[in-house]
């Protein structure tokens, strides 16, 4: 089932109202129910893993208070989890040359093939957090089996995100929810929002971003700074709007689930970025791999944060897929962040003699800059291609026979929203005082401001319409 499709929205429309005409003991098991339901039609061996996968992590979790060699089961929880994910999603990459090398084939395609490990990355590092908490007493084992599977398998989330932390989305099955209609409603605006980002931008961009690589030899010089610059903008409202409908779809059930992105593009610093853009998964390598890390190593002194950051920004790289353009997209962010830390002082001493916002502005466009160019290795097949494209930056300009006009009529209209969009953001960001008095204006209840108001959903359902053309797949599905 596609997440922008009638069917997923029936089903959760319809699943609200039956979520909340029953009595609280059976709602978890109901919304089990729907999210098996979801997984089941992307693949019924998946949700058959996921359920096994789910029982071992919440078995794992029961008796790890209580273990009598605690250590020593934690760490077989960490290498069943680490393990299954090398084996679905990095065998080709990992291991496949390794059994090459002494002549034994193993079945590793077939078996990834049969299970199809969609969102594997997702709920694996879920189920890792969970019995790190467990293990550090950050939190009490589940006892209730259902909340924990709803937990790795909550079907808005499953495909991609946000990465919820288990002491923060367990809690919240706990306590009844009584229906809130303002809470429905803010819930189904969100999805809106989030399904505009999705077709009435990302999916008017995918085709530009594509042909420009599927065309990589033809391309010239001006093609590819082209894509190079709307690659990052593609790349945002495409995964904020996935996160946007997984948060509203959530919010209709009274679930509140991690934000995953706050105006990144208006970040003066890498460090900040990374902030504010796929939040919960930095805060995750954050959290259980780089503090931990910087920990163990802490006599180094200031070294232990660099061999940390090193360690967590190649892991960063290598969650994004199996092959060298990942690696080296983790390790570049990690000698940016370096860089920043060695060279802040310096930095400092320079750029107050930029005034007023031209300091501001130059920081946020070599950020952007910065990571324009670190997409060249997210976007490309391999690393190969990746430095043939950087390569071809200076070649001269090409004819564009292998754009459709329609491609390039939908890549001037998607901009355009790309452009209103910012705008707004900018308003948030740096005009407070404005943006306030315009959410005043919004939440006006005079007639005129509400005619206003739902004129404007209007308008954003019909560009929904009519901008919708053939299904674009979210980018991070893959991951």
């Amino acid at each position: 089932m596609e997440i922008i499709s009638i069917q997923f929205i029936l089903l959760s429309i319809i699943s609200v109202f039956i979520y909340y005409s029953l009595h609280h003991k059976f709602r978890v098991a109901f919304l089990v129910l729907v999210s098996c339901a979801f997984i089941g039609t992307l693949s019924l061996h998946l949700l058959g893993y996921l359920l096994i996968f789910s029982g071992i992590n919440y078995l794992l979790g029961r008796r790890l208070p209580h273990a009598r060699y605690k250590k020593a089961l934690f760490r077989f929880g960490i290498v069943i989890n680490v393990a299954q994910i090398i084996i679905l999603k990095y065998a080709d990459f990992a291991l496949q040359p390794l059994f090459d090398q002494i002549n034994v084939d193993m079945p590793f395609n077939t078996l990834s093939q049969f299970i199809v490990p969609i969102g594997i990355s997702y709920f694996t590092l879920q189920g890792i957090g969970y019995l790190i908490n467990i293990k550090m007493g950050w939190e009490k084992p589940e006892k209730n089996i259902l909340n924990f599977v709803l937990y790795l398998c909550f079907y808005p989330k499953f495909l991609s995100g946000p990465i919820e932390r288990s002491n923060k989305f367990l809690p919240q099955l706990q306590s009844p929810q009584k229906f809130s209609h303002e809470q429905v409603v803010a819930g189904l605006k969100i999805v809106l929002f989030g399904i505009f980002k999705k077709v009435a931008i990302a999916n008017q961009l995918a085709p530009f971003i594509q042909g420009s690589w599927t065309h990589l030899d033809s391309a010239g010089g001006s093609i590819l700074w082209a894509t190079l610059l709307i690659q990052p903008i593609y790349l945002y409202f495409d995964f904020s709007g996935y996160t946007d409908i997984a948060i509203g779809t959530a919010r209709m059930f009274g679930i509140n689930l991690l934000p995953n992105f706050n105006r990144p593009f208006f970040s003066e610093n890498m460090v900040t970025f990374w902030k504010k853009f796929h939040i919960t998964l930095g805060a995750w390598f954050n959290d259980y791999i780089f503090r931990q890390t910087a920990f163990r190593r802490r006599k180094w002194g200031v070294y232990s944060s660099v061999y940390a950051l090193v360690i967590s920004w190649t892991l960063f790289g290598i969650w994004h897929g199996a092959g060298w353009n990942f690696m080296f997209l983790g390790l570049l962010q990690a000698a940016a962040i370096i860089y920043e830390f060695f060279t802040k002082r310096w930095r400092l001493s320079i750029l107050p003699k930029l005034k007023g916002n031209k300091r501001i502005w130059f920081s946020r466009i070599i950020t952007f800059l910065f990571f324009c160019f670190s997409l060249g290795f997210f976007f490309s097949p391999s690393l190969g291609s990746a430095f043939s494209f950087f390569s071809k930056l200076t070649t001269p300009n090409q004819a564009l026979q292998f754009f459709y006009r329609a491609d390039l009529i939908a890549l001037l209209l998607g901009l355009a929203f790309v452009l209103l969009y910012l705008w707004f953001e900018l308003i948030q960001n740096d005009y407070r005082d404005t943006h306030v008095r315009i959410m005043q204006f919004w939440h006006g209840e005079t007639k005129r401001k509400k005619i206003f108001r739902w004129a404007f959903y209007y308008l954003i359902i019909i560009l929904i319409f009519v901008t919708t053309s053939k299904v674009e797949q979210f980018v991070y599905i893959q991951f």
